[in-house]
C-alpha cells in the first residue's frame, strides 16, 4: 500500500533553518519529515513525496514537486497512487509505525477515513500542547494529521473539497455549507460522532468515517517554532 507525504508550503519561520518548508526544519537532529517517512516505511508504506526533497532518508518512493496548495499537491499524488493510500502531512515527526499499523486496521471501509484522538490522551503525552478540539457527545477528540482515501471516490468529492477550502475563510458561507444546525449542536456539545459522519457524506457525496486513535502522535503537529521542543 502507498502514503502520500504532503510536504510543500511555505513558512516564513522555516527560513531561520535555511529551508522554506517547516517539514524539513530539524527536529532531533533531522529534518523532521524524515521521522515521517521512517514510520511510514516502518508500517510497510511506499511513500510518494510531494515537496522539496535534499535526499531524505529513508529516501520516497517517488518524489513530485510543490505545487502550491495542498488540494493541487493531494491530486498531482493521487495520479501516482493505486486504490487506498494514507495521506500524511510532513509535520508530525512524532508518528510511529504501531500507530500508522493501528489506523490500517482499525480502519473501516469508506471513501475517506479521518482519524480524531481523546484529549485527554494528547494532554498526557504531550502536557501543554495547544491544539484545537472539539466537544462531541462521544467526548472531546482533535483531528489526526493522517487521512485514508479511497483514490477513485475522492476524486468524486474533490470539487466539493476544493469549495470547502476555498471558504475556510469566510466562516458565514462555510456555516451554510455544513448547516446550522449541526453548528449548534456543536456548540452545545450535542453533537454525536455518527452525526458528522452523515453530513460530511452528505456533503462530499461519498461516505466518511471518523476513527478514534489511542496514539496522540497522530493529532499533535508542529505549527510553531515553539513546537519544536515537544
Amino acid at each position: 500500500m502507498e502514503a502520500i507525504v504532503l510536504a510543500g508550503g511555505h513558512e516564513p519561520w522555516a527560513e531561520k533553518y535555511g529551508v522554506r518548508s517547516k517539514a524539513l526544519v530539524p527536529f532531533r537532529g533531522r529534518p523532521m519529515v524524515e521521522w515521517v517517512l521512517e514510520a511510514l516505511v516502518g508500517a510497510g508504506l511506499e511513500p510518494i513525496y510531494v515537496g522539496e526533497n535534499p535526499g531524505l532518508t529513508p529516501a520516497p518512493k517517488r518524489t513530485l514537486e510543490d505545487r502550491g496548495s495542498l488540494l493541487d499537491n493531494l491530486e498531482a499524488a493521487l495520479a501516482h497512487a493505486e486504490g487506498r493510500v494514507l495521506v500524511a502531512t510532513g509535520d508530525i515527526p512524532h508518528l510511529t509505525p504501531e500507530a500508522v499499523r493501528f489506523v490500517l486496521e482499525k480502519a473501516p471501509e469508506a471513501a475517506l477515513v479521518y482519524p480524531i484522538v481523546p484529549r485527554e490522551r494528547v494532554e498526557a503525552r504531550f502536557p501543554g500542547n495547544r491544539r484545537t478540539y472539539a466537544r462531541l457527545r462521544e467526548g472531546v477528540y482533535t483531528g489526526g494529521n493522517l487521512l485514508l482515501l479511497d483514490k477513485a471516490l475522492f476524486f468524486q468529492a474533490l470539487p466539493l473539497a476544493r469549495r470547502v477550502v476555498a471558504l475556510r475563510k469566510n466562516p458565514l458561507a462555510l456555516a451554510r455549507l455544513v448547516g446550522w444546525d449541526i453548528l449548534l449542536k456543536l456548540l452545545l456539545g450535542r453533537l454525536s460522532l455518527s452525526e458528522v459522519e452523515a453530513r460530511a457524506g452528505r456533503i462530499l457525496g461519498v461516505e466518511a468515517r471518523a476513527l478514534p486513535v489511542p496514539y496522540p502522535e497522530v493529532g499533535v503537529d508542529v505549527d510553531r517554532e515553539e513546537d519544536l521542543v515537544s
